[in-house]
């Protein structure tokens, strides 16, 4: 794999090059409908086979330890069925009363079909991984209770912000989105400080203006060349809105698909590595090699595991 990249002045734009063929796309998938929500949301129990990857003893016998994974109901405040379901992996070793803790957590987020495990099925072993670290980070694999509409994931991304900060003294939020959920990510991160990152896979544009107050907080931007669902042109764009106040990174696969599933290695260890940074972790080479490149989903799963965890509903595609 060959990779070329361009510095300036703190921001950065790569090109990872592979053989994958690429196509053309679009830049959307919110709802276009500003009709009342339909239907009931899922329900957590719908999830349960996706709890945990299936390889997590991989990781378990490199580190002699593993995270604890909660199955939860969030409440949400603003209306119609207000609980949003989510799994939330928390270190094995965590108090809310730490002092020294980074009070950081992460929320996934998939896209505009909703689900739990993430493109290529990446959310399912990072939550995993962020929370075994050595200043384990807690992790909230979110579903949305009306997909692809903003102002109710926005919502659900509040409600959850709320949960982790009342159970547990977090403060401090690091905010991940694919496809449709860069929407959520970077309408909460522009208006609320308590974000300090985000980060997209394969993002679309519409509804993303508050990437503009984002800086100087970091942000990393992921996007398949080949991507027919949603243009790799909706990254460059949003790298262009950001400005150059802050860290920006803007990472593009040549000719890979909406799921970057020609590399989701690579990209689930840059989103581990982006939000240990933000959260003032520090990965060293032991930690690289024991936890962030474990693999704990094989290639051959991710596709199934995907649809088990509802993140190929909807308007979502794996290409």
């Amino acid at each position: 794999m060959l990779s070329r990249s361009l510095r300036l002045s703190g921001n950065i734009i790569r090109r990872i090059v592979s053989n994958m063929a690429s196509t053309t796309p679009g830049t959307s998938l919110s709802a276009t409908s500003q009709a009342p929500p339909q239907g009931k949301p899922h329900s957590i129990n719908e999830y349960v086979s996706v709890k945990k990857p299936p390889h997590l003893d991989r990781l378990t016998s490199t580190t002699d330890q593993e995270s604890t994974v909660e199955s939860v109901t969030i409440d949400a405040e603003d209306g119609p069925d207000g609980f949003v379901p989510g799994f939330l992996h928390m270190p094995p070793d965590f108090t809310s009363q730490e002092e020294h803790h980074h009070r950081t957590a992460a929320i996934l987020l998939s896209g505009a079909g909703g689900g739990v495990t993430g493109p290529s099925s990446i959310y399912l072993s990072l939550a995993c991984k962020l929370a075994t670290l050595s200043s384990g980070i807690p992790t909230l694999r979110l579903d949305y209770r009306y997909p692809a509409r903003n102002k109710y994931c926005v919502a659900d991304v509040h409600a959850g912000m709320k949960y982790l900060q009342d159970l547990y003294g977090l403060d401090r939020f690091v905010l991940v989105g694919w496809s449709f959920g860069g929407a959520p990510v970077f309408t909460v991160g522009g208006a609320d400080q308590r974000v300090v990152g985000c980060a997209t896979v394969a993002s679309q544009t519409a509804e993303t203006e508050g990437i503009r107050k984002l800086a100087p907080r970091p942000v990393l931007l992921l996007h398949g060349t080949g991507d027919r669902t949603l243009s790799h042109a909706c990254s460059e764009r949003l790298y262009a809105m950001y400005g150059e106040k802050g860290d920006r990174q803007l990472e593009l696969f040549d000719g890979d698909n909406h799921a970057l599933t020609g590399n989701a290695g690579t990209a689930e260890a840059m989103l581990c590595e982006f939000i240990a940074g933000c959260a003032g972790v520090e990965v060293d080479d032991g930690l690289r090699r024991d936890v962030v490149e474990t693999e704990l989903v094989g290639e051959d799963e991710r596709a199934e595991l995907m649809r088990r965890g509802g993140d190929l509903r909807g308007p979502e595609k794996w290409e």
